[in-house]
């Protein structure tokens, strides 16, 4: 009997939204999305690092984002403007709210009233539980890949165990 339920992966990916690195790896979850499709369920994770000014407030404004239906489009686009929000300061997390159309004043009413603080605490507490130390950080099948340090080859370490995990067992029978 074959297993009517479609087989899943997960990716965590531990991420700070001011960090260069992560906005280098936004290539690899993009080509990784297009590759499993809905199959591998990528979710970000929060890991503000101490050296980036800003990068608690943007994890916060991203959970607002989660809450306003496009956490995604949002992590994406702060990321890509990383350098601007380093210099700007969060001025920038709501610009990119107003250009996604999301509600930019609650965006910054839930900086204010930190109403999304414990979800980024709780993920960078397991990050650390983990052994996470940089960004960006990748949990797949039990195993944790640090491109904080180096990116090259990874996309294709984290696809390759998403293909395992996903490979349906012989004969078509459900483990």
């Amino acid at each position: 009997m074959t297993d009517p339920t479609p087989r899943r992966a997960v990716l965590d990916v531990w991420c700070d939204l001011q960090c260069p690195d992560c906005h280098r790896a936004e290539s690899d979850l993009v080509a990784l999305r297009e590759r499993f499709g809905e199959s591998l369920e990528i979710r970000r994770r929060h890991f503000p690092l101490p050296g980036h000014q800003h990068a608690l407030a943007a994890a916060q404004a991203a959970e607002e984002a989660y809450a306003q239906g496009r956490g995604d489009a949002y992590c994406a686009a702060l990321l890509a403007r990383c350098a601007d929000l380093a210099k700007r300061g969060p001025e920038v997390l709501t610009e990119v709210a107003a250009e996604l159309g999301l509600d930019a004043e609650e965006i910054d009413t839930a900086l204010i009233d930190g109403r999304h603080l414990l979800v980024v605490d709780a993920d960078q507490a397991e990050g650390q539980a983990i052994g996470v130390t940089g960004t960006p950080t990748y949990v797949i099948g039990g195993e944790r890949l640090d491109g904080g340090r180096d990116q090259r080859g990874l996309r294709d370490r984290v696809a390759g165990i998403a293909a395992a995990l996903l490979v349906q067992p012989p004969n078509g029978l459900a483990t």
